[in-house]
C-alpha cells in the first residue's frame, strides 16, 4: 500500500517538473537500471558510468536525490581523481628528454679542465666516447651551468663586501662632457663604511701617473683600509697597483663587465648624474667639476 502511495506521488510530481530535469531524472534512473542488470555479483561499474555522474552534478543540481548505486561521496571522489589526473596530463613536461646525471658530470668537468672548450667541441668528444646528445643541448647545459656558476660567485662577493665592509674603499671614473663637447675625466675615491668621498677631481689627460697621485691625496699613510674595489680599466693596471701594494693596501678589481661589484661608486655616480650633472653643463677644464661638487 505504501509502495502504490509512492508510486502516485511520484506520478503527480512528474507534473510540476520542467521536462528538462525530468529528462535528466529518467537518464540517471536509467543508466542506473543499465548497471544493475549486469551480470556480476555486484554492480559493476566503468570508467563511463563514472564520468557520466561527474558531468550530472556538475550539471544538475538534484543529481544526488536520483543517486541509488553508490553514495554521493563517492562521485565527488572519482570527481577529484579526474581533477588530478587532468593536472597531472597537463603538467607532463614537454620536449626532449632530460639528460642523464652522468653526461652532465662529464660535460660540467670538460668545461672545468678546458675553460676555451665550446658546446662544438664537447658535443664532439661525447660523440667519440660513445654518448648520444646533441649539440643544442649541451649547448644549453653549458648556459644553465654558467648561470649558476655565476649566481655562487655573487654570493660570494656579497659575502666579502658584507665581512670587510669597514675596511674597504673603491675608486672609480666617469666622464662629462663641456660646452665645447670636450670630456672630462672625473675621478672619485669613495669608502664603503659610511659612503662618504676620500677624493676627487677631474682631468682631460688621465694618465698613471696622474692616478698614483691622487690615490697619495686620498690614502695618507698610515691607510686605514685593507681592500680597494676597482674595476678593469687599463689605467689602473701597472703603477696604479704597485702603489697600492706599496701602501699596503689589497687592490680588488671587479670582473669583466660586472659593474654590480663596485656598486657602492657606481650609485654615488648615477646620483650625482641625476641630481647635478643633468642640469649643468661645465665650461671648460677650469671650471672644474670638483669645484661645482663643493
Amino acid at each position: 500500500m505504501i509502495g502504490v502511495f509512492l508510486a502516485a506521488i511520484v506520478y503527480v510530481r512528474a507534473y510540476f517538473v520542467s521536462r528538462h530535469r525530468l529528462g535528466l531524472e529518467v537518464a540517471a534512473l536509467r543508466q542506473q537500471l543499465v548497471v544493475f542488470k549486469r551480470k556480476r555479483p555486484r554492480p559493476l561499474l566503468c570508467n563511463i558510468d563514472r564520468l557520466l555522474w561527474v558531468a550530472l552534478r556538475q550539471w544538475w543540481s538534484g543529481w544526488a536525490g536520483a543517486l541509488i548505486m553508490v553514495r554521493a561521496e563517492t562521485v565527488v571522489s572519482w570527481h577529484r581523481a579526474g581533477f588530478r589526473l587532468f593536472w597531472r596530463l597537463r603538467s607532463r613536461p614537454l620536449g626532449r628528454p632530460k639528460i642523464n646525471d652522468e653526461i652532465r658530470v662529464l660535460i660540467r668537468r670538460m668545461k672545468t679542465d678546458n675553460p676555451g672548450w665550446g658546446a662544438p667541441r664537447i658535443h664532439g668528444e661525447l660523440k667519440m666516447l660513445g654518448f648520444e646528445v646533441s649539440e643544442p643541448t649541451v649547448s644549453r647545459y653549458l648556459q644553465r651551468l654558467k648561470r649558476r656558476t655565476d649566481q655562487e660567485k655573487a654570493k660570494r662577493w656579497l659575502a666579502f663586501l658584507h665581512n670587510h665592509r669597514e675596511v674597504i674603499a673603491a675608486f672609480d671614473f666617469f666622464t662629462v662632457p663641456t660646452l665645447a663637447f670636450r670630456v672630462l675625466y672625473c675621478f672619485l675615491v669613495i669608502e664603503h663604511p659610511r659612503r662618504r668621498i676620500l677624493h676627487f677631481n677631474t682631468t682631460a689627460h688621465p694618465t698613471s701617473e696622474w692616478i698614483v697621485q691622487q690615490l697619495r691625496e686620498a690614502f695618507p699613510l698610515p691607510c686605514p683600509y685593507r681592500y680597494v674595489v676597482f674595476d678593469r680599466d687599463r689605467k689602473f693596471a701597472g703603477d696604479v697597483r704597485g702603489f697600492l701594494k706599496a701602501s699596503g693596501v689589497k687592490p680588488i678589481r671587479t670582473s669583466a663587465r660586472s659593474p654590480w661589484q663596485n656598486g657602492v661608486a657606481e650609485t654615488w655616480v648615477a646620483s650625482i648624474r641625476r641630481e647635478m650633472l643633468n642640469h649643468v653643463i661645465p665650461l671648460n677644464e677650469q671650471a672644474r667639476v670638483c669645484s661645482l661638487l663643493s
